[in-house]
């Protein structure tokens, strides 16, 4: 089993939107936070059935927010 990070927003549409760092074009969305952890081990799933060589190419650190 492989962890992965993954960045959560909301949209200007109340949509809330997930991108998984470590894969490159893995996201999706959905209305409901609940919803969107189940697509986005989905989308996760199927990434990584099409990819046959799959290697995590970067180390994800952490993620910082900033005011200014």
């Amino acid at each position: 089993m492989a962890k992965f990070n993954v960045i959560v927003e909301k949209d200007e549409d109340g949509w809330y939107v997930s991108e998984v760092v470590e894969l490159p074009g893995c996201h999706t969305q959905a209305k409901t936070i609940e919803e969107l952890l189940e697509r986005t081990k989905e989308a996760i799933e199927a990434y990584l059935e099409s990819e046959d060589d799959f290697e995590v190419s970067e180390k994800f650190i952490e993620v910082k927010q900033i005011e200014v």
